[in-house]
């Protein structure tokens, strides 16, 4: 007895063909949305950290006088740039440690938000800044 081979596709062959052609796109598609979406963390974080720099630096260049002195509206949550947004916050290190004798170091921390997907992010950056005899 003779079987007749046949030759061709048949409907089982290209729904598995199929299956697993898609399942590979998913899957690079998804790789693909996740490194994006990485890489944007990643860009937006970079740009607020140097914002956040540059705040400090120019808080670092003002004496206590001139803290104590400078318009508190500018320490305001302020948008910098768009999407993202500045606070800076003034302490007088007596309020952190009653111990101390109040007016002779302020800590300064500039606070940068900005929205990431649904999520607000934040970069925080400190410094002290000392009376100068």
């Amino acid at each position: 007895m003779k079987i007749k081979s046949e030759k061709g596709f048949t409907t089982i062959d290209i729904a598995i063909t199929v299956i697993v052609v898609f399942i590979f796109i998913s899957l690079i598609a998804f790789l693909l949305y996740s490194y994006n979406s990485y890489a944007k963390d990643i860009e937006l974080k970079a740009k607020a950290t140097e914002i956040a720099i540059q705040e400090i630096e120019k808080m670092k260049n003002k004496t206590i006088e001139d803290l104590e002195s400078e318009n508190k509206n500018y320490r305001n949550a302020q948008e910098i740039t768009p999407g993202f947004t500045r606070e800076i916050i003034v302490q007088d290190y007596h309020d952190m440690n009653s111990a101390k004798i109040s007016g002779i170091v302020k800590k300064v921390t500039v606070q940068v938000k900005y929205k990431f997907k649904k999520d607000t992010e934040v970069v925080s950056l400190s410094t002290v800044i000392s009376k100068e005899n």
